[in-house]
């Protein structure tokens, strides 16, 4: 065969049909092994022979290797054995084109294929014309038992057209040219990437593995079964791959200079190799521009934000995992989430040969194609796993030490190939594969309402000499609407005066956060009070909002990362009174808490002062932390603030009653209970009450309690402060008063406080 016939030229080439259409799993076997072939050569179409001939580093091979190997794979195991005066092209090829398998006897080592100027690339593609002619009369004999091996030869074909790309963007990225293997594709504006979400799955007994039932046709690697069960517990998984933008905000971090980031093993080969960004980013050189390109299969290209970040290693992949505040998936988690999903996506049939941004959808996108996705399980055998007989068992099972496997398939993957239980793997600091990154996170069990414990809460308040009930069980559904409706009412003066105050002040406190520091909110922020400092103060580089409500946080974060695209925001699952550490995004850098409302209030004295040692320890010595205090004032307005003339406090409070009837069994006469709002100078405090109207017997829980007229339940504390006072109490805590503003009356103060 002439070389002239593979139209090589040396420029960029948009693929041809061939290398991008999957022939059917139904078509006839041999229509299938020429379309697979084809596709083979089609891909390179563009490459000149020099292209072809050289190797990058020790883990790729030269295209002209590749295309030699699949053709003695061919040869070795189906012509061989099974074509009855099939001679061999050049007997010599079976140690030059082997490639590990060892029942096979020597063969030239990995590191030296690109030393083998002979045979010729001609010699090469007559090799392949040989055995392809060959091939044609023993797939013309329908042997149904060649089948398996057949497929299993097609599916290798189709894994060295992967590497083929691999191998030569690998290439490329040496050279100086920057050349192209391909022209970009022209056509609509690259999509902007959608804020991430999390799809949550409830995890249980699930199976993986492919099996007869799975759907997915008849072919499929050794490793991936056999299908077994696994126990998952609840789990979310990102709805897309990590962006460029997202991962330029690791990098701009610290990303990779923080070890607390990284496996230690991971540290040290980022040192060893000097990363500090993906493996093909490139800075733009001092006068053509400013910004960061990256080589692709198109050459050299201005980053795209939008586009998945590819190229890392499992090392890096770790490393951002942990500084997002979450983790990679399981294999198992990804395949369950996976099972069932069209195995469609950016693959090499969309002829794009790069990542891009998915379309806006709802639930979990990119699964197929794009990149494939590190996960942090082990390359390891399923239990009952089996290699085959004979050197095709060498094909899986002596690779499982070491690696760790990805899922779901690449730009550069050839359609048709993919499964949900399809298992890649590559050693943890490999990078020139098309990899990428998608994350998920645990489902702390938020503290789920425990109605054993409300009984128990309740029953024991109302056997107490002053009856009450803890103020957290006010939030019901209904209660969290009548104190969203509070909050705007004319009397209730805490929540407009002090949103007065900060717009004031915001430029003074702005002034005294540092540069690159994180706002760190006790409680799930988003509110107007939130968005006053991050307005006045640009400078803050993450918000890390702190919330046991997984609910409210995600929609708080989702907030501020959409208004604030420039921010870092890091949440925290965790209760705020009882967090140990903050987000790795948070950490090394200054930090300011933020604590407003007055939310302090509603603790006792001793509540107060453990939290206040808590939120030092948590935010770390020398950090600022702003606190929102309700300052002690006349009595008429306090009482008037929490006992309102419309009755809306009064309705907030005697919710709870119907609470307990609805959730205990009680039966609570509402009408027989009058709302009371008094103020405890002793104290400094306003407290909520339930006052009976009347001698009464009530049930809660098979339990019976009795009132006397005039007796109450005690509901809720709201301590007020002065200045001085809360510096004396914050002192305890280990804080000392830096600076505090108080608004004109009704007085509200906000204090920052140094740890």
């Amino acid at each position: 065969m002439s070389r002239s016939t593979s139209g090589a030229s040396g420029e960029p080439q948009a693929l041809a049909p061939a290398a991008v259409a999957a022939a059917s799993p139904q078509a006839p076997a041999v229509h299938r092994y020429q379309a697979v072939r084809q596709a083979t050569l089609a891909l390179t179409r563009s490459l000149t022979p020099e292209d072809q001939l050289a190797q990058s580093m020790p883990d790729a091979s030269p295209t002209k290797w590749h295309l030699a190997h699949t053709t003695w794979f061919w040869e070795t195991f189906l012509l061989g054995p099974h074509l009855e005066g099939y001679k061999p092209f050049d007997p010599r090829f079976h140690y030059l084109f082997n490639s590990y398998y060892e029942a096979l006897g020597p063969r030239q080592p990995r590191p030296e294929r690109g030393l083998l100027t002979r045979p010729s690339l001609d010699d090469v593609i007559a090799y392949r014309g040989h055995v392809d002619q060959a091939m044609a009369r023993l797939l013309a004999a329908d042997r149904a038992d060649l089948a398996p091996l057949v497929d299993l030869g097609l599916a290798h074909e189709e894994q060295h057209q992967e590497l083929i790309l691999m191998d030569i963007l690998h290439l490329f990225a040496q050279s100086p040219l920057n050349p192209a293997y391909a022209p970009p594709r022209t056509g609509a504006e690259p999509r902007a990437a959608q804020p991430v979400d999390y799809v949550r799955f409830e995890g249980g007994l699930v199976e993986i593995g492919q099996g007869s039932d799975t759907g997915e046709g008849d072919f499929a690697f050794d490793n991936e079964g056999p299908r077994h069960r696994v126990w998952l517990e609840a789990f979310e998984l990102a709805d897309r791959l990590v962006t460029n933008a997202e991962w330029l905000e690791f990098m701009t971090d610290g990303g990779y200079r923080r070890p607390e980031l990284w496996l230690s093993e991971g540290w040290a080969r980022a040192q060893a190799e000097g990363w500090s960004a993906p493996l093909y980013w490139r800075e733009a050189p001092e006068g053509e521009g400013t910004g960061w390109r990256e080589m692709t299969l198109h050459g050299l290209r201005p980053l795209d934000p939008s586009a998945p970040v590819g190229h890392v290693s499992f090392y890096e992949a770790e490393a951002y995992a942990a500084w997002a505040g979450a983790r990679l998936p399981t294999e198992a988690e990804w395949e369950h989430a996976a099972r069932g999903l069209p195995l469609a996506g950016n693959l090499l049939g969309s002829g794009r040969l790069a990542p891009t941004a998915p379309p806006p959808a709802a639930g979990l996108k990119q699964m197929f194609g794009d990149l494939w996705e590190w996960t942090r399980s082990a390359y390891q055998p399923y239990p009952g796993f089996r290699p085959a007989a004979g050197a095709v068992g060498e094909y899986n099972g002596k690779f499982m030490a070491g690696q760790m496997v990805l899922r779901g398939g690449a730009c550069v993957t050839p359609s048709g190939h993919i499964r949900a239980s399809y298992r890649n793997f590559f050693y943890p600091a490999q990078r020139w594969m098309f990899s990428g990154v998608r994350l998920a996170r645990d489902v702390v069990a938020e503290e789920a309402f425990d109605t054993e414990a409300f009984e128990a809460d309740v029953t024991a308040g109302l056997a107490l000499p002053q009856k009450s009930v803890p103020p957290k069980y006010f939030y019901d559904a209904e209660g969290s609407r009548l104190f969203e409706a509070i909050t705007e009412l004319g009397e209730y003066y805490p929540t407009r005066t002090e949103i007065g105050l900060l717009r004031r002040i915001a430029p003074e406190i702005a002034a005294l956060i540092s540069p690159g520091a994180a706002l760190v909110e006790f409680g799930s922020g988003a509110s107007v009070k939130t968005r006053l400092l991050l307005d006045a103060a640009p400078q803050l580089a993450v918000y890390a909002p702190i919330d046991i409500s997984r609910a409210a946080l995600d929609a708080a974060a989702k907030a501020i990362a959409r208004d604030y695209p420039a921010l870092t925001v890091a949440p925290l699952l965790d209760d705020f009174t009882r967090a140990l550490s903050l987000p790795p995004a948070a950490q090394g850098r200054p930090v300011t808490g933020f604590f407003p409302g007055s939310t302090i209030g509603n603790f006792t004295p001793l509540e107060a002062e453990a939290f206040l040692v808590g939120a030092h320890r948590l935010l770390g010595p020398g950090a600022r932390f702003l606190v929102g205090l309700d300052v002690v004032k006349d009595e008429a307005t306090l009482v008037r603030a929490y006992d309102d003339a419309a009755g809306v406090t009064a309705a907030f409070n005697k919710n709870l009653l119907s609470r307990i009837n609805r959730e205990l069994g009680g039966d609570f006469d509402l009408d027989a209970f009058a709302h009371r709002a008094r103020w405890n100078a002793a104290a400094s405090r306003i407290e909520m009450h339930l006052e009976s109207l009347k001698a009464q017997t009530v049930h809660v829980a098979g339990r019976t309690f009795r009132f006397a007229e005039g007796e109450t339940l005690h509901t809720e504390n709201s301590a007020k402060f002065t200045v001085e006072g809360f510096a004396k109490l914050a002192a305890k805590g280990g804080w000392r008063l830096e600076q505090s503003w108080q608004s004109a009356d009704p007085a509200f103060a906000v204090v920052s406080l140094i740890g």
